[in-house]
């Protein structure tokens, strides 16, 4: 009897260690499903810094932001779930540079923007950029146009805002006349951010090509290679770009795609 009773505890032992396991192992399996949960509704959050800039020197002609340089990554990163917000340093609407919203600069993601009446109102009720904080984005991107040549390259919050981000080690990514907002940023080291860097940017031969060379206050190739950077290239209008560690830049209009996807693949 006392063998038998004996016999009765040890399985009544083993069956409610048993259950215990069970009940850990679903425990934990249940915390590893929301951690995934969680990592899968993680929003990427970026910022689109656009110019303020519409007059393009002394021409009497406007200028501002290119369209096809904010619409391909824009609709890149929106289509992937990104979270966009844009702000420019006056905020209000943003200037769009009238060259680029002609037929001849039409694209699939121009054609996309008139008639996205939602994309417009965001470009036309920008943040401003005094307003922004960096700990709220997963990454920054300028589009281009001429109008950063004129306030962005020069611009205090701009420059602190993207020294932010590069200390914070978060993607950095400009094309075509953007690289212009890096002229007075520096790196961690106290070096201009581009000293030492692979960089590109609109040629000097593409701006002379628009006959603009003798109108902008500098030319972006010109500045980047002062600056130290490594600067490459390839022939005019072709898409070219290039990443270095967290800043990726883009020759022109026809490379901002590519900017936006080495940002994307930043991003994951």
């Amino acid at each position: 009897m006392n063998i038998l009773k004996t016999l009765a505890l040890t399985l009544t032992i083993v069956t409610a260690s048993s259950c215990n396991n069970k009940t850990n192992k679903t425990t934990s399996e249940k915390v590893s499903e929301v951690k995934t949960e969680l990592k899968k509704e993680k929003t990427m959050k970026v910022l689109f810094v656009l110019t303020s800039h519409d007059q393009l020197g002394d021409t009497g002609k406007k200028t501002g932001f290119w369209v096809e340089e904010f619409a391909s990554p824009y609709y890149s990163l929106l289509d992937k779930g990104a979270d966009i917000t844009i702000a420019t340093p006056k905020g209000g609407a943003a200037p769009i540079d009238p060259s680029s919203d002609s037929p001849d600069a039409a694209t699939e993601a121009t054609d996309r923007f008139n008639k996205d009446a939602a994309a417009k109102a965001k470009i036309a009720n920008t943040s401003k950029l005094s307003d922004i904080n960096a700990d709220d984005f997963d990454a920054v991107f300028y589009p281009g146009g001429h109008g950063p040549l004129w306030d962005l390259a020069n611009d205090a919050t701009s420059i602190a805002l993207i020294e932010k981000f590069n200390t914070q080690e978060k993607p950095v990514a400009f094309v075509c006349h953007a690289p212009a907002a890096l002229k007075g940023v520096k790196g961690t080291d106290g070096k201009p951010l581009v000293n030492g860097k692979k960089v590109t940017g609109f040629t000097n031969t593409e701006e002379a090509a628009v006959g603009l060379t003798d109108v902008v206050p500098f030319l972006v190739e010109d500045m980047l290679s002062e600056n130290g950077g490594i600067y490459s290239k390839k022939e005019d209008w072709a898409a070219y770009a290039i990443q270095d560690g967290n800043l990726i830049t883009g020759q022109n209009p026809a490379s901002s795609e590519l900017v936006a996807e080495k940002l994307l693949e930043s991003l994951k």
